[in-house]
């Protein structure tokens, strides 16, 4: 029996992807993504808003699906309804004694629900595991100019309100205070997670993009305790593991989604068992010595 052994030279493992139209673009929107994913996953951290960032992620899924039966942008709807879900999270909180956490579990499993079932009953061309997962490799043109405008747009406004949102997020008591208007920067910042959901659908879907929004700035800050250096961290390792997600995805031939969270997952095992300070392993050996 002859047995043949394909080597592959390191170059070729960079380089052979990007000979291909499809995977250049995989590239430009996951770290698009991965970028812009890794700067709210900051605020997010700090303000504690992990299930609320999965509740968002979860409501926009009949958005999309309205959106493409109207044929507008997909954008388009998934924002509607994201605003939409939040503003019903704080309607329902106001008006029973049902606690926060309850309300967004109900708001964004019904959501979640409702999608599921417009799917089934609309006539379109909808893939539902394109919607859940992703398809950055099949992302085309039109969808990668939404992208970027979307990012765009939830960049600046978090540029602009960079320091109203970070006092927001560390302490609203305060900030409220010295008369900063926190009602507008809740929703403000809430309208930017439904963007930024809006966006990570392309290049993880609706299940995994709150993995995008929460891992990175999980990451940080294990790392530092300054703000400056954790949303660098937060972005650099976001487009890392997007970029290296993508990567072994093509030559593995697994779910690209997936593959990008996984990385991001690996990353922060690492920071929670060697970060200088924080990690585990040093967190014991600063106690015992």
């Amino acid at each position: 029996m002859t047995e043949f052994l394909v080597v592959v030279r390191p170059g070729e493992l960079l380089l052979d992807p990007l000979s291909h139209e499809f995977m250049r673009r995989a590239l430009l929107v996951s770290s698009m993504v991965g970028a812009v994913c890794g700067l709210l996953s900051c605020y997010m951290t700090l303000k504690g808003w992990a299930l609320m960032g999965d509740a968002v992620s979860h409501a926009v899924m009949p958005g999309v699906v309205v959106a493409y039966a109207l044929g507008i942008p997909f954008a388009v709807g998934a924002f509607v309804f994201g605003v939409g879900s939040v503003a019903l999270i704080g309607f329902v909180k106001q008006k029973s004694r049902v606690k926060e956490d309850t309300v967004i579990g109900l708001v964004f499993t019904g959501f979640f629900a409702l999608g599921l079932v417009l799917v089934s009953k609309i006539k379109s061309n909808i893939d539902l595991m394109h919607i859940l997962f992703g398809s950055p490799l099949g992302i085309s043109i039109s969808d990668l100019q939404q992208t970027l405008l979307i990012s765009l747009i939830v960049v600046f406004i978090l540029l602009v309100f960079r320091r109203d949102l970070l006092l927001y997020c560390f302490d609203a008591t305060h900030a409220r205070s010295i008369g900063i208007n926190t009602g507008f920067l809740h929703y403000l910042l809430l309208s930017v997670l439904s963007l930024a959901a809006v966006a990570g659908l392309q290049t993880v879907g609706i299940i995994l993009v709150v993995a995008m929004l929460i891992t990175p700035g999980a990451t940080a800050y294990l790392l530092t305790d300054r703000f400056d250096r954790m949303t660098f961290l937060a972005v650099s390792s976001s487009i890392f593991s997007s970029i290296l997600g993508v990567y072994i995805s093509y030559w593995t031939d697994i779910e690209t989604g997936g593959s990008i969270v996984l990385v991001q997952t690996i990353v922060f095992l690492i920071a929670f068992l060697f970060a200088p300070r924080y990690g585990i392993l040093n967190s014991r050996h600063s106690l015992t010595s």
